[in-house]
């Protein structure tokens, strides 16, 4: 079995954000903005599974510090394919510390590609963040 490159691997969190982002268009779409969080992950996640799309839903992290090991230090809301996080949000203003947020979940996983999605907007482009780590 052949191991994927960085390159590869990142080509791969690539193409599953754009199917990401059209499974949530479409959630967005169908329900539009006011719900709670939990609401639009449960659509999501539906959305993804009628995709077949392989995720994880609120998956445990546990951490290292300086010798101990912190379990369930945070959860990440959905972990598609091993390659991409998302974090999901229904909040009428994005705070800086959400991305904050988000790339500390990319750095402590080592993962490289992570999407922030705000779904209290009227057009849910306007509430997506892709970001990725250098």
């Amino acid at each position: 079995m052949k191991v994927k490159t960085q390159a590869e691997l990142r080509g791969e969190a690539d193409e599953w954000s754009h199917k990401l982002i059209g499974a949530a268009i479409e959630v967005h779409r169908e329900l539009g903005p006011g719900l709670l969080e939990s609401a639009y992950e449960e659509c999501l996640c539906r959305e993804l599974d009628l995709r077949g799309i392989p995720y994880q839903r609120q998956v445990p992290v546990t951490i290292e510090y300086k010798g101990i090991s912190v379990q369930d230090a945070y959860r990440i809301d959905i972990f598609v394919a091993g390659l991409v996080i998302i974090e999901l949000k229904s909040v009428e203003k994005m705070d800086p510390i959400f991305e904050a947020q988000l790339l500390t979940y990319l750095r402590l996983t080592r993962t490289w590609l992570g999407l922030l999605m705000n779904f209290n907007v009227a057009v849910l482009k306007d509430g997506i963040r892709r970001r990725v780590l250098g």
